[in-house]
C-alpha cells in the first residue's frame, strides 16, 4: 500500500512539473511556436508553420475574454469608420472568437483571414488579436466601400470579391447566403443590446 502511494506521488508531482515547463515554455514562445499531431499520434513543432494543421502551442491557455476583445474592436473599428458591432458579429460567426481558430481552408485568427489576404494586407502575426482584427476591419472598410451594400459586402468577405463580381451579386452559394444571415441577424442583437444597456444607464 504504502509503496503504491509513493509511486502515485511521484508520478503526479512528474506530471505538475511537464505541465510546469509546458506552460513557461509556451508563455515564453507563445508567438512563434505552432504543432499538430499526425495520424500516428506524434506532435510536430516548428517556429514556422507551412501549413493550416498547424495550431499555436499557446492556444489552450488564450486568455482573451469576450469583453476585452471588444475593447481592442471599438478602439480600431473607431480608426477605419466602421460599426464595432459589426466586426463582433462577423468574429462570432467566423471563429465564435477563438484567437487562434484555423478553419479547413486555412483561414486563420478571430476574422478568419485567408493567407494570401493576409500577405496583401502586410500581416505578419494572424494569430495576434489586435492585428488580426485590424486586417480584417481593414478588409471589411474595403470592401463596404468597394459594394458600398453591407450584404455584398459580407459576401465578398465570405466568398471572395471576385466571385461577387463574377455572378455581379450575391454568389448563389447556400454557405455564403447562410453566412450573411447569420452575421446580419448577429449584427442586430449586438445592436439591440447595446441600445438597451445605454437606456438602462441613462435612466
Amino acid at each position: 500500500m504504502g509503496g503504491g502511494n509513493r509511486k502515485r506521488g511521484k508520478l503526479t508531482f512528474c506530471f505538475f512539473v511537464i505541465l510546469f515547463i509546458s506552460l513557461s515554455i509556451s508563455e515564453l514562445c507563445a508567438d512563434t511556436i505552432y504543432f499538430y499531431k499526425d495520424k500516428n499520434g506524434v506532435l510536430h513543432f516548428t517556429d514556422m508553420p507551412d501549413s493550416p494543421k498547424y495550431r499555436p502551442y499557446i492556444s489552450y491557455y488564450s486568455l482573451y475574454s469576450k469583453s476585452k476583445l471588444f475593447e481592442i474592436v471599438k478602439r480600431i473599428a473607431k480608426k477605419y469608420d466602421v460599426d464595432p458591432h459589426l466586426i463582433m458579429a462577423i468574429m462570432k460567426i467566423e471563429s465564435n472568437m477563438d484567437v487562434y481558430a484555423v478553419s479547413k481552408k486555412g483561414a486563420q485568427g478571430l476574422m478568419q483571414i485567408m493567407p494570401s489576404t493576409q500577405k496583401e494586407l502586410g500581416m505578419d502575426s494572424p494569430f495576434d488579436p489586435e492585428e488580426n482584427i485590424e486586417g480584417g476591419i481593414r478588409y471589411i472598410r474595403y470592401l463596404l466601400d468597394k459594394y458600398n451594400n453591407i450584404e455584398l459586402a459580407l459576401a465578398a468577405y465570405n466568398a471572395g470579391p471576385k466571385t461577387v463580381d463574377k455572378y455581379n451579386g450575391i454568389p448563389p452559394y447556400t454557405e455564403t447566403k447562410r453566412y450573411i444571415g447569420s452575421v446580419l441577424q448577429e449584427y442586430r442583437k449586438l445592436k439591440q443590446k447595446n441600445i438597451k444597456m445605454s437606456i438602462s444607464k441613462s435612466e
